[in-house]
């Protein structure tokens, strides 16, 4: 075994072992492999904040992504929106991001779209920056052949289980929650993007649902079993569902 192996493999034990500190009983052998082989392939740190495990699965960080880059050197990052599909009163923001490995690279793309249904309650009003940082991720990503999706691609923000738990923060304004999973808010937005379902329309469901005038008056028992549900149905029939939500556009014409 060569020195350079042996120093790999001394690294790689430390790494794992704040790994497990980090997220105690939920690495599985599946997941130390997977780490190892991100590690060994990309030098990709959990310990350093390069990755992040949610649900089960490791998602590649911004930062991480950016430390690749430097150690690659990379040659530049070009990153500009995209007008026609932004709308500024909306908060909807698309950018193109091009990053050259070289200065002889032609580049490689990467788009990133951010709006009030697919960012987090803890950056609205930022959803422009979110949109730029997905484009740079995206086309980072296909630069060095990351096949694992990034934590600000997603529906919200993840944030390392560390920096809220045992520190007497209310889950409920945390992005995620004290088991280090998403809030519930933060699932029902990743399902409306996933199926493109209109907001509006799920929150009227979602409080018929309940039983209440708003979802926010639902219990967390009553939300977790909609979002299953909601779930389900799109999953199931997404025509059916779509239908179910307008339905409720109707009940809103003919009060008005």
């Amino acid at each position: 075994m060569t020195p350079e192996l042996k120093k790999n493999r001394r690294s790689f034990r430390r790494d794992l072992a704040v790994v497990k500190k980090l997220w105690p009983g939920q690495i599985n052998g599946i997941q130390r492999e997977s780490l190892k082989a991100l590690y060994r392939e990309y030098e990709l740190s959990a310990g350093a904040g390069d990755l992040q495990l949610l649900e089960g699965r490791w998602y590649v960080t911004h930062s991480g992504l950016m430390r690749l880059s430097r150690r690659n050197g990379c040659s530049g990052i070009q990153v500009h929106s995209v007008p026609r599909f932004c709308d500024a009163q909306a908060h909807r923001w698309v950018f193109k991001a091009t990053v050259y490995k070289s200065h002889r690279s032609r580049g490689f793309v990467g788009h990133g779209d951010a709006d009030p249904s697919n960012t987090s309650a803890l950056v609205r009003g930022a959803e422009m920056r979110v949109a730029e940082t997905r484009a740079v991720n995206r086309a980072l990503r296909k630069a060095y052949g990351i096949g694992i999706c990034s934590v600000e691609e997603l529906g919200y923000l993840f944030s390392p289980p560390e920096r809220i738990r045992g520190k007497g923060i209310d889950s409920s304004h945390s992005n995620v929650n004290g088991s280090g999973q998403p809030r519930l808010r933060d699932k029902l937005c990743l399902l409306i993007r996933k199926y493109e379902l209109d907001p509006t329309l799920v929150k009227c469901y979602a409080a018929d649902f309940c039983g209440t005038e708003a979802l926010r008056d639902a219990s967390r028992d009553l939300v977790e079993t909609f979002i299953s549900t909601l779930a389900e149905e799109a999953a199931k029939d997404r025509a059916a569902l779509i239908y179910k939500l307008n339905s409720y556009n109707q009940l809103e014409e003919v009060k008005a």
